[in-house]
């Protein structure tokens, strides 16, 4: 019963100097780099390559390939045929990695236009007639939420089978 006593007691002790470590020592300075607080993305000034790299890349990965098993469709080599239907252009604005990514509207716009470049993500797929997204253009659009993603995008694919534009997003549609 004793040794019972003494080991309660010893827990007793021994646990406020456990629940010590996970309070932060206000003395403790910042790792080397990381003194000051972080700019934020919208105002970092990052090239459009980058962006997309902090923005996109994570899910459609860096070559735009996308993750079938993650369930993100390839851009690479597609992309450019949601501009071909109607309501593909509001699409590609509205779909929450875009919309809710942290680039203000005018990078939103910038990096929507340098995926649509012939040397770029969206490649063969960019419509001849394709006209630069704006600025005041992405505000207007990433107002309005996109309330069924997949219903939308399936709309979008339904109507591109209809003209004809192979699917060939990675996914299973």
């Amino acid at each position: 019963m004793r040794k019972l006593l003494f080991l309660g007691l010893a827990c007793l002790v021994a646990a406020p100097l456990v629940h010590a470590r996970a309070i932060p020592d206000p003395k403790q300075r910042h790792a080397p780099g990381n003194e000051a607080p972080q700019t934020p993305i919208a105002q970092a000034g990052y090239s459009v390559g980058v962006n997309y790299q902090l923005q996109c890349a994570g899910c459609h990965l860096g070559n735009g390939m996308g993750s079938p098993a993650n369930d993100t469709p390839r851009m690479a080599g597609f992309v450019g045929n949601f501009l071909k239907v109607p309501g593909g252009r509001e699409f590609l604005v509205r779909v929450p990695g875009m919309s809710q990514s942290a680039l203000n509207n005018a990078q939103l716009a910038d990096l929507l236009n340098w995926l649509m470049r012939p040397d770029g993500m969206a490649g063969k797929s960019t419509p001849t007639d394709y006209q630069p997204y704006t600025a005041e253009e992405v505000t207007a659009l990433r107002a309005k939420t996109m309330l069924n993603l997949p219903g939308t995008r399936a709309e979008l694919i339904k109507q591109m089978r209809a003209q004809g534009i192979a699917i060939e997003d990675g996914m299973s549609n």
